[in-house]
């Protein structure tokens, strides 16, 4: 039977906000929800088993103990909860599962702000924009947090999530970066971190690693297409041959 099922009850929150971390494009939400749940070392707090979720086992090195691939971790200190996945969860399922976590969000008072990636191949510095259910748009207000420029939507888990989330009358935030459609974005869930969830939260977050991963991940993509463009001139490749009339 779906639910999620919450293992620390001894942690108290009032009120919390959520962080969405699903994988999408970029990886952006990933890449803050790892962050998040690493800088503050945030205590599991509970499994998601919810539709669309693998049944597999994740397990940390030097660790004996399983965990469920999509779950909840939690800092008491500050008010906050973060969705942490380790798999995609399936989009055949997006429904069910977007049911199963909406109806614990409203159930528990949680105000949940949900990542994703727009599509960006420029070099510019990623914007990060604001959409909104219920009284979403006064939070998004007060954070100078602004919407996008032209209509879209948001597919997959997430947008599901937004959808019930309407639905239900829930108060929560979408956060839509843009990103690198191509690799992992660090860049993108730095700027999802600093102008997105600290305004919303008034969360103080260090993002010096993922500056660094950032770079790290500019050099790799500047060597592959080094190594691209070297065995573009070296490939074979077929072309026409005009004829003599």
């Amino acid at each position: 039977m779906a639910h999620i099922d919450v293992a620390a009850d001894d942690i108290d929150l009032d009120d919390p906000t959520l962080v969405e971390g699903l994988p999408g494009v970029g990886l952006v939400g990933k890449i803050v929800a790892d962050h998040l749940v690493d800088a503050f070392e945030m205590d599991y707090y509970a499994g998601i088993h919810c539709s669309g979720v693998p049944e597999v086992g994740v397990y940390r090195g030097e660790r004996s103990a399983l965990r469920p691939p999509v779950r909840l971790h939690a800092d008491a200190e500050r008010d906050l909860l973060v969705l942490q996945s380790d798999v995609p969860v399936s989009p055949n399922e997006a429904t069910g599962f977007a049911d199963c976590v909406t109806g614990w969000l409203a159930d528990n008072d949680v105000t949940p702000l949900y990542l994703s990636g727009l599509p960006d191949q420029s070099d510019e510095v990623p914007e990060v924009y604001g959409i909104s259910t219920g009284s979403g748009n006064d939070l998004l207000d007060e954070a100078g947090i602004v919407p996008p420029a032209e209509g879209g939507l948001v597919s997959g888990p997430t947008g599901a999530l937004l959808y019930h989330a309407d639905r239900a009358d829930l108060t929560s935030v979408g956060l839509i970066a843009e990103t690198n459609p191509q690799f992992p974005d660090p860049e993108a869930a730095r700027a999802v971190l600093e102008h997105g969830i600290e305004p919303l939260t008034g969360i103080g977050i260090d993002t010096t690693d993922l500056v660094e991963q950032a770079e790290e991940i500019q050099e790799a993509r500047e060597r592959l297409a080094e190594r691209m463009h070297q065995a573009d001139d070296e490939s074979s490749q077929a072309e026409p041959i005009r004829m003599f009339q």
